[in-house]
This record gives C-alpha cells, sequence and structure tokens, in this order.
C-alpha cells in the first residue's frame, strides 16, 4: 500500500486534486465546540522518517503532480526544521510542484516567528487555510475557538507578511438569531484589519456528536442559542459582503456545500453584483440550494 491515510481525512474542497501526506494526526487543540472533524482522533505526529518515507514512494508520480496538501488539521505545528525537511523532499522527488498548502491554527502562527514562516514559504510553503470563524470576542469565547480577535489578526498579518497566501473561512449562523449581528460586525472588523487572498463562508452545521456541546458552552454565557434559517443565513452573508473593505482585492467563495447560495466574485470590485445576487436568493427569484445537498 503506497499510502496509509489514518480516517477521517479532511482537505479544502479547492484540494480536491491534491496529493495529500498526512504528516500530523488530528488537531492538537481539538477544543472548537462547532467542530467535529478529529474528535475520533487523538493528536500524533508522524515520524519525520515515516513521512520522508511516504514521499519517496509516490516519486514515480513525478512531473504529474502540481499541488500537495499537508494534513491533518494541524500540520503547522510540527517544529519548523521538521517542516522545512518535508518541504525539501517534496520539491525534490515532484519538480512540476506550484503549491504545497495546509491548514494553520491561530496557534501554529502565534509560536511560528516571523523568520520562520519566511522560511517555511522560501521553501514552497505556498498557502494556509485558516478558521476566523468570527471576528466577535464574546463569541470566539462562546465556540471556544482558544484564540483572541488581536491574536488571530497578529498571526494572519505575520503569515501575510512572510508571503503566504491566506485562505480564510467565516462560519455563518455561529452566532444564531440573537447574536448575528455582533458575529458579523466584529467578522467584518477582523477581515479589514487583515490581508486575506481568499475568504469563503460556511453555513453553521452541527454534527450530532457535538450539537449538545455547541449549545451548552454557548447558553454557559448567556442567552438562548436559536438556530439562523436560510433567511437568517442570507441577512449575516449581505451585511457581511456589504462590510467588507480589504487592504488588497480577495476572492470571495460561497461555494461550499453547506451553503443556501453559491457565490463567486471579487471584493470590492464586485461587492455590487455579489449584492444583486444575495437580494435575488432572498427574494426567491433565484433558487437555494436543497436542504439534502449541503453539508459540512
Amino acid at each position: 500500500m503506497l499510502m496509509n491515510y489514518h480516517e477521517p481525512l479532511f482537505r479544502p474542497p479547492s484540494e480536491g486534486n491534491s496529493l495529500i501526506f498526512q504528516v500530523t494526526l488530528g488537531c492538537s487543540f481539538n477544543q472548537c465546540s462547532f467542530c467535529a472533524m478529529y474528535k475520533t482522533k487523538q493528536y500524533t505526529e508522524k515520524p519525520l522518517k515515516e513521512v520522508l518515507a511516504e514521499i519517496d514512494r509516490m516519486a514515480f508520480l513525478g512531473s504529474r503532480i502540481e499541488k500537495v496538501f499537508l494534513a491533518d488539521g494541524d500540520a503547522l505545528n510540527l517544529p519548523t526544521e521538521h517542516l522545512l525537511r518535508i518541504l525539501e523532499r517534496l520539491n525534490a522527488r515532484f519538480p512540476a510542484l506550484r503549491q504545497i498548502a495546509s491548514y494553520a491554527l491561530p496557534n501554529n502562527l502565534k509560536k511560528k516567528s516571523a523568520q520562520e514562516l519566511m522560511a517555511l514559504r522560501e521553501a514552497g510553503l505556498s498557502l494556509i487555510y485558516y478558521g476566523i470563524e468570527t471576528g466577535s470576542p464574546d463569541l470566539l469565547k462562546r465556540i471556544t475557538k482558544g484564540a483572541t480577535r488581536e491574536v488571530m489578526i497578529a498571526g494572519l498579518n505575520k503569515a501575510s507578511d512572510a508571503g503566504l497566501k491566506i485562505s480564510a473561512t467565516v462560519i455563518l449562523g455561529l452566532g444564531g438569531k440573537a447574536l448575528w449581528q455582533d458575529h458579523i460586525a466584529g467578522t467584518v472588523d477582523l477581515i479589514n484589519q487583515t490581508r486575506l487572498d481568499y475568504l469563503s463562508t460556511l453555513q453553521l452545521f452541527l454534527h450530532d456528536s457535538v450539537q449538545e456541546e455547541f449549545i451548552t458552552k454557548f447558553e454557559k454565557r448567556g442567552g438562548v442559542f436559536v438556530p439562523q434559517d436560510d433567511a437568517g443565513m442570507l441577512q449575516e452573508q449581505y451585511h457581511l459582503i456589504a462590510g467588507i473593505e480589504p487592504a488588497r482585492s480577495l476572492e470571495f467563495r460561497s461555494n461550499h456545500a453547506s451553503n443556501a447560495l453559491p457565490l463567486k466574485g471579487r471584493l470590492p470590485d464586485d461587492r455590487d453584483e455579489l449584492l444583486k445576487l444575495v437580494e435575488a436568493g432572498q427574494k426567491g427569484k433565484i433558487p437555494l440550494r436543497p436542504l439534502y445537498y449541503r453539508a459540512m
């Protein structure tokens, strides 16, 4: 067997054509109350020797491999020297590589120095996927994100300064009906203080295994969590798009399967057109994605 994946295996939608190497298993934080991705795994760092051997075994693909994704959810938690060895081997075995990507947690970017991030970029790491989720200080505590907005802003800008491209996500519906305005206002403010290359939205979907934990933690800080319906989600989407004033043009997407309304464009360039599409969805002039097609 060439690749010995430890299931479940997750990757961003845009990494569908990438060769995936699991360099870590699970997530070192693994406490976000909305996330069920790695609840069945204990965080483990795969031995460097094992990872390098897997890369060597796949070298027969040679110039056919243009993109590599480093899994699981926490590859950047590895020591920098460890990562540099992996990047070096990937470039040696796959000469046509044009992108190496991984997820990045807030604590990853907090711990890595600017020099370390620059070294990783120079060695071939080109794109990180980062879950902002929300910019609301209150909601960040309610969902046990494990980071403040200040930590996230500093980390994202440090990664951008190092030359890394950043693809960030926001979760619509995270504040429910009661806190949606705080959620969107805080998120817009955070985004406007960073330099993102890509931004996408998901709609909140709570797996059965985390639903009770999410609601308990949310309501511990007061109030009752009432989920947003599609009308509420579109209202959030509208105000998010309307409020973002990026430092530089960014690519915006809501094409993840969880979204009621798939969108694609650039901000601020295509803002008016995107808002018109959301309005059309709100008025029923264009169909929303059926519930049975939606999933996280």
